[in-house]
């Protein structure tokens, strides 16, 4: 789903970085309108008016690899800027004459970039300093310039770090300014898009709302659309959106797993049915879950297990309703990007995400994700112009899947309840220390493993909890929430001591990458 706007805006063409979405997320947090469109699905005459500027991104591809990657060079020709970065700078040099090759010494990480001469596009970068960092991730580099190219800064090993053809508005960047570690990078988009595209703010939250709403409307039609509600903040938005989009032609379907947090199916029904008074409907399928996942260890296993039971489910109550053909889920865009690619560009999968890989390949219900190009922190604040409480707005990320992945290993119905009880005094402790609203997401999860501990004079031999609090922007890479020596001390201290099963807890410090943000 793309959306269809009648105001200007930049395009950007995939080539399957995994920084692709950060450029728009970028160009968004600037208050312009941008859209992803894949380089095996843009033609010259996909582009109209509204286009003010065009990114050309990295990938994993090289030029070398004609056959693994197409472009429409009309496109160039069509007298719109264009920023080439990574990959898309090679791709620019080479349509305009220039040479390819493979470098004598890769670059990846951050690298001291080198001022050679003045250029709109590097306005206020460098500031009185002579270098900045920025971030590389390159085998290959530009050996020749295009002709009327000019070289704007270098690095050690990319002598045309930055390129620019001033009278065709023509730019490229070997390095990625779109990610945090390259200093000053915002402004480096900021100057694309203000002062060399010349493209006025435009996109605000209200504008992002009214649009999702004629887009949820366009493609509905008159049908009725179940929701899948889970009470996070992705699916209550969705919710929500879809209330004000289809009205009473909305039916939330609100599934307890068994693999729910303490408490959180009566939080969900009162906030939804009473609160908001959405038609909801509760399904209690706790023991058909842990039936189906019985003896199941596999982490790929369970979110497939899990995503056909949801999809029998929704189908066999749309039979019951009638007339129902859509299936609305919250599912964002870092759910895609570790699932799938996105735009059929060549992104490396790392997980299913039961609402998006782990779907069944057949299905009765056609899918309505109205969030999927929006990262979380977007997410949030249209739930807030939703008029969303903040308490579920700001609430930390709650997997579809539940306990069921923070569980490795086999599911037993006496391990959720442990884990219930060790993720309730954790959140709540939080909660309690005015640390919640500090932190992006934080779990407790039970390790496959038991060890031997004392307590008074008798041996236990019970499970580890393991606790695991990050920080992040977007949820794409993630630290871990650095804590005070006492509250670990008083946490893990209240778990053991009150949960029968736990006689160890360890805290997860592992960033994301290497590791992702869930165990499985």
């Amino acid at each position: 789903m793309s959306l269809d706007l009648s105001f200007n805006k930049i395009l950007i063409i995939d080539f399957g970085s995994q920084f692709t979405q950060l450029i728009a997320r970028r160009i968004r947090e600037l208050g312009v309108f941008s859209e992803i469109i894949s380089h095996k699905q843009i033609k010259n005459n996909n582009i109209d008016s509204h286009t003010k500027g065009i990114i050309l991104s990295g990938g994993p591809l090289n030029v070398y690899e004609i056959k693994r990657y197409s472009f429409d060079k009309k496109i160039i020709k069509k007298g719109i800027p264009i920023l080439g970065i990574c990959f898309g700078h090679q791709i620019l040099s080479k349509l305009n004459g220039g040479r390819i090759k493979q470098s004598k010494h890769r670059e990846f990480g951050l690298v001291n970039l080198f001022k050679i001469k003045e250029s709109i596009l590097i306005k206020k970068i460098f500031k009185k300093k002579n270098s900045i960092k920025v971030w590389m991730s390159h085998a290959d580099q530009v050996s020749k310039l295009p002709k009327n190219f000019k070289t704007i800064a270098s690095s050690q090993n990319s002598k045309f770090a930055i390129i620019e053809n001033k009278s065709k508005k023509f730019y490229g960047v070997q390095f990625h300014p779109e990610v945090t570690h390259t200093e000053n990078g915002k402004i480096i988009i900021s100057n694309f898009i203000f002062l060399i595209c010349k493209v006025k703010k435009n996109w605000t939250v209200k504008n992002q709302k009214v649009q999702l709403i004629k887009k949820v409307r366009n493609q509905v039609q008159k049908n009725k659309v179940l929701c899948a509600l889970s009470g996070g903040v992705d699916s209550s938005v969705v919710a929500q959106l879809l209330s004000k989009a289809v009205g009473k032609k909305l039916y939330c379907i609100f599934v307890n797993t068994g693999f729910l947090r303490k408490n959180e199916e009566k939080q969900v029904i009162n906030t939804f049915k009473k609160k908001l008074k959405i038609n909801l409907i509760y399904v209690n399928a706790e023991k058909k879950f842990l039936k189906e996942l019985k003896n199941v260890s596999n982490p790929e296993k369970k979110r497939k297990i899990i995503g056909r039971l949801f999809i029998e489910i929704f189908e066999r109550y749309a039979k019951k309703i009638k007339d129902v053909k859509f299936l609305a889920q919250g599912t964002l865009y870092p759910d895609i990007i570790e699932s799938k690619t996105v735009t059929g560009s060549e992104t490396s999968k790392i997980k299913s995400h039961h609402n998006v890989g782990g779907l069944p390949k057949k299905m009765k219900l056609k899918l309505v994700e109205p969030l999927k190009f929006l990262f979380k922190d977007e997410v949030r604040k249209l739930g807030l112009e939703l008029n969303l409480s903040k308490e579920i707005t700001f609430r930390h990320p709650f997997p579809g899947p539940g306990l069921a992945i923070r569980i490795p290993g086999i599911i037993t119905k006496e391990k959720i309840e442990i884990l219930k009880e060790a993720d309730h005094y954790f959140i709540q402790a939080l909660k309690d220390n005015d640390l919640y609203d500090k932190i992006w997401q934080a779990y407790a999860a039970l390790l496959p493993v038991k060890t031997v501990g004392v307590m008074g004079d008798n041996r236990t031999y019970e499970y580890i909890c393991l606790l695991r609090a990050i920080t992040s922007e977007d949820g794409m890479t993630a630290d871990f929430y650095d804590f005070k020596k006492s509250f670990i001390q008083m946490i893990s201290n209240k778990i053991v001591n009150s949960i029968r099963g736990i006689n160890r807890v360890v805290y997860d410090i592992t960033s994301k990458p290497p590791s992702t943000i869930e165990l499985e």
